[in-house]
């Protein structure tokens, strides 16, 4: 295999020798080229082949964001890796990055001790995405024969769907930008509450949020506190916090749990589907999109178990098929969707056994029928 090239973009020349040193330690890596700002950075590219760009995102000239709308132009299939701090600016700008095109990112060490746990910081963090994100774009050269898999309908013994009354999503590695697209797609009187488990530190949580109650009819919040969760809300796991749900009578109370971390992560997605399958059984409608890992795996199976319906996003609509690729090929899944048509079947999926929600939803796509 040859090796991964890299481009780094970051206005600071300490930022720049250090990422050099670190990603020249691993023999699959090499650094074909540096830049201290957008500008400089798109006129060096023209020069060099790079396989990957790490891209620093607050910089002065032309920044990181101004960067990548001109290069997802040109060469929209370059991998976009985002450098950024972790402040609440520069969670805001990282979110706005990946919903332009930035493929993943990876917060700058802060308080992490000493230059050596810096050094490890960034070494654990960098090279599994870099290896991940390109792993991913490489083509085998045969086409592998296809496995069987298991049916889902198999596991669930040909259970008639009960109705949907909560909806909950899992999403690692590429997910921000999936649900930038997914959550918006969903009409502002959906009937039921969805909540969401994306995998982020505290900070970007809290951006991711506001950017897609910013662009959804939804009413989207991070749950920090314990609160109830109303049809037409869409609540946001905190970074840092596991979140749980239960059923109370006719309410559905979701809370942040900070217990150990799952899987590696926390919030992991599924402590999430394993306390939806516990409160609401066969009436959930669980959706697994793009991500690195297994999280969410051993969730589904308690939701199978339960009766409930899981989607997954396709493999070639996901950043990285982890996630989605192990709920499906366990034969968990019911359908494999490409992200563009998840809206619609999840709105198909939630449709049953409410006819006085279909048929608003008929009419405001069809106005010139029932008006």
């Amino acid at each position: 295999m040859s090796n991964i090239r890299v481009f780094l973009v970051d206005d600071t020349a300490a930022v720049r020798h250090i990422l050099t040193q670190i990603l020249e330690e691993d023999p699959d890596i090499v650094v074909v080229g540096t830049a201290s700002d957008g500008r400089q950075g798109l006129d060096r590219l023209q020069r060099v082949e790079a396989d990957l760009l790490i891209l620093d995102v607050e910089m002065p000239g032309m920044g990181g964001l101004e960067m990548l709308k001109e290069l997802k132009v040109s060469r929209p299939e370059l991998p976009v890796l985002v450098f950024s701090s972790i402040t609440e600016r520069g969670a805001m700008v990282t979110i706005e990055a990946l919903s332009l095109g930035a493929s993943d990112y990876v917060p700058k060490p802060a308080m992490v001790g000493t230059a050596a746990e810096a050094r490890d910081y960034i070494k654990n963090s960098l090279l599994g995405k870099i290896k991940t994100l390109l792993r991913r774009d490489s083509k085998p050269s045969v086409t592998p024969t296809p496995q069987p898999r298991p049916v889902a309908s198999q596991l669930q013994h040909h259970r008639i769907p009960s109705r949907v009354d909560l909806v909950v999503i899992g999403a690692s590695m590429g997910g921000p930008r999936a649900l930038g697209q997914l959550i918006p797609a969903l009409p502002g009187d959906f009937p039921v509450p969805i909540l969401v488990v994306q995998h982020m530190p505290a900070v970007f949580t809290r951006a991711l949020a506001t950017r897609l109650n910013q662009n959804a009819l939804l009413s989207v919040a991070e749950c920090d506190s314990s609160q109830r969760a109303e049809p037409g809300q869409v609540w946001l796991a905190a970074g840092d916090y596991h979140m749980t749900v239960d059923k109370v009578g006719d309410n559905t109370l979701v809370a942040p749990q900070r217990s150990e971390p799952v899987n590696f992560c926390r919030p992991a997605v599924d402590i999430l589907f394993a306390s939806a399958a516990k409160a609401y059984g066969p009436n959930v409608l669980a959706v697994v999109l793009t991500g690195m890992g297994q999280d969410g795996l051993e969730g589904c199976r308690q939701l199978a178990k339960a009766g409930a319906q899981i989607l997954v996003q396709d493999q070639p609509t996901s950043a990285v098929w982890g996630m989605p690729g192990v709920v499906s090929r366990a034969g968990l899944a019911c359908a494999e969707l490409p992200l563009q048509d998840m809206a619609a079947e999840i709105m198909r999926r939630v449709n049953r056994g409410r006819p006085t929600f279909r048929a608003r939803q008929l009419a405001a796509m069809n106005p010139e029928v029932h008006g």
